[in-house]
């Protein structure tokens, strides 16, 4: 609990209302432009955070990057609130959020692959019970997801200056229970040295010797376009779309989060009774469905509904993906295999980023359809090669 679930809690709530950086881009500019050119920002440097901390988690070890992450997001931060008090208006409070976008996706990433791979650790340990230690995991998570979106709501009715100095605080307070995390008794495991993609390169050779990870990944990436698209463009589509406040935004997302959180809960169980392929396939059915249903949504509380019901269904296939992470990938190779997911897995959110930008706020919807179509086929290919892999069988 105090090594490995507490650090992840306050990590995962720090990280969860992060993300909300998009929302205070709209609440401080109303540009619906810049809310996706933000979440863009906020993504893009993630794909070249991912490029080496796998290879530096495997060499430094988790614990120092995770508490390395959190102090330098929370300097960033206080910086951030400190010139947000200054300048709450103009040109110097607009290249702020920005700035504070593209700065907070690149720690927050950081912190994820160390948060990562440190739960990867504690799920091999468990063995044949890797599943619920992973369910708990992603369970923290979805609870911090759950939380954070409806704290960054509330907290911003009183400006965006206290929503960072609150996040500044979840990062120290992460960073500081980082240090009770106890280090490996043997010294960490050399990692690939070299340029940024050296570590990439072993991982992604790692994926392409697992077919059935391989397939899953390439599944929940397209996945991840509609699920990029819904977050992106969730705070036009709420706010001028359904004509409702920057707090029902979050409170989209805080029921996504308590509808993941039931959804692990019970796939929890239904992996002991039914095995990795009948629950994930059950989850990339109702996520397809519920993500081509939320694209037409016709009411504020549909959508809300209906957006619970896909990420659902992406809650379960979480569960099915981490499991077989910790399962299949040699500990030596870990932060690197998983550096190389990552990096795949988040490759559609700077494009649902860009998408947003550049597509007017009445056509959000059509361009959601197609890429919830894409998604349904790219799901059902993905499980029907897997239905017969032995991975998922077991």
């Amino acid at each position: 609990m105090g090594s490995i679930y507490l650090p992840r809690a306050a990590g995962a709530l720090a990280s969860a209302m992060s993300n909300g950086i998009p929302l205070l881009v709209l609440a401080t500019t109303r540009s619906a432009a810049l809310t996706g050119a933000a979440f863009a920002l906020e993504w893009l440097p993630r794909l070249a955070a991912v490029g080496w901390a796998g290879s530096v988690v495997d060499r430094r070890g988790a614990r120092k990057i995770f508490h390395l992450a959190c102090v330098a997001k929370a300097l960033v931060l206080a910086v951030g609130a400190i010139l947000l008090h200054l300048h709450p208006s103009g040109t110097i409070m607009s290249v702020t959020v920005m700035v504070l976008a593209a700065t907070t996706g690149f720690l927050t990433q950081v912190a994820f692959i160390a948060a990562e791979a440190a739960g990867a650790a504690a799920g091999q340990r468990a063995g044949r019970g890797a599943h619920r230690v992973q369910a708990v995991l992603l369970g923290i998570d979805q609870t911090a997801n759950l939380a954070g979106p409806a704290l960054v709501g509330l907290i911003l009715l009183a400006g965006p200056a206290p929503l960072l100095a609150v996040i500044t605080l979840l990062s120290l307070v992460a960073a500081l229970l980082a240090l009770r995390t106890p280090s490996s008794p043997e010294p960490p495991v050399p990692g690939p040295r070299g340029w940024p993609g050296a570590g990439l390169l072993t991982g992604w050779r790692t994926i392409r010797s697992l077919p059935a990870l391989t397939w899953l990944v390439a599944g929940l990436t397209l996945s991840n376009l509609p699920t990029g698209l819904l977050q992106a463009a969730g705070p036009v589509i709420v706010v001028q779309h359904f004509g409702q406040s920057t707090t029902a935004v979050g409170f989209v997302w805080s029921a996504a989060a308590a509808a993941m959180l039931l959804s692990v809960t019970l796939c929890r169980f239904a992996l002991d009774r039914l095995g990795l392929w009948p629950v994930g396939a059950a989850c990339a059915a109702l996520a397809s469905l519920g993500c081509l249903a939320a694209a037409q949504a016709p009411t504020y509380r549909s959508y809300l509904v209906l957006v619970a019901v896909f990420m659902a269904g992406e809650g379960g296939m979480t569960v099915v993906l981490r499991t077989l992470r910790s399962r299949l990938i040699p500990p030596e190779a870990f932060g690197s295999a998983l550096s190389a997911s990552v990096l795949i897995l988040v490759l559609p959110f700077p494009v649902a980023g860009v998408l947003t930008a550049l597509t007017p706020p009445d056509a959000l919807g059509h361009v959601i359809t197609i890429c919830a179509a894409l998604q349904a086929l790219g799901l059902f290919c993905a499980f029907a090669r897997l239905r017969a892999d032995p991975a998922l069988r077991s």
